[in-house]
């Protein structure tokens, strides 16, 4: 019996390790080898050809500078007044228009990427001429989206400004 017992914990002890080390090798990434372009997520792609934040100004959004986006969806609530409304929208559709230009180029130029991966044409020199090339236009798009809340600074009174941080569930 004692034989029995033993041989039992010898041959169950190991299969909770062979399992751990099967899920230490699971990619995260699992199932990402079948999007078309494996560096974007189908949210990353709406939110770029559409001409969205994709979170690029954070720096300016989290340290008070408001965005022109959120500042029209909160226009009742900042009580903007017809020329803080029509600049905020101005501000607005600019960005919007530059972004969606650049995220659409964002795109093409990670899918080249893709593709030279894909079709194994690429070598160190080729990555790196179009990594440079794919990281400017990220740039020119984090710029755009920037350059958006610098502007919107002008726009709103300090009492707005704090109302829209307030709004937005900063702790300032």
């Amino acid at each position: 019996m004692k034989i029995l017992f033993l041989t039992l914990i010898a041959v169950i002890l190991p299969l909770p390790a062979a399992a751990e080390e099967e899920h230490v090798h699971h990619s995260p990434y699992a199932g990402q080898e079948l999007r078309e372009i494996k560096s974007l997520s189908a949210a990353d792609l709406a939110e770029l050809e559409s001409g969205g934040g994709w979170g690029l100004a954070k720096a300016a959004e989290l340290n008070g500078m408001r965005g022109p986006s959120h500042v029209l969806k909160m226009k009742a609530d900042l009580a903007l007044n017809a020329d803080q409304e029509e600049s905020t929208q101005r501000i607005f559709e600019k960005m919007r228009e530059d972004a969606v230009i650049e995220g659409k180029r964002l795109i093409a130029g990670e899918l080249a990427l893709e593709i030279a991966f894909r079709e194994g044409s690429i070598n160190r020199a080729s990555l790196r001429a179009q990594l440079c090339g794919v990281e400017t236009i990220r740039a020119n798009l984090r710029y755009i989206h920037l350059a958006a809340h610098l502007e919107m600074m002008r726009v709103l009174t300090e009492v707005q400004a704090k109302q829209y941080s307030e709004l937005r569930g900063y702790a300032r």
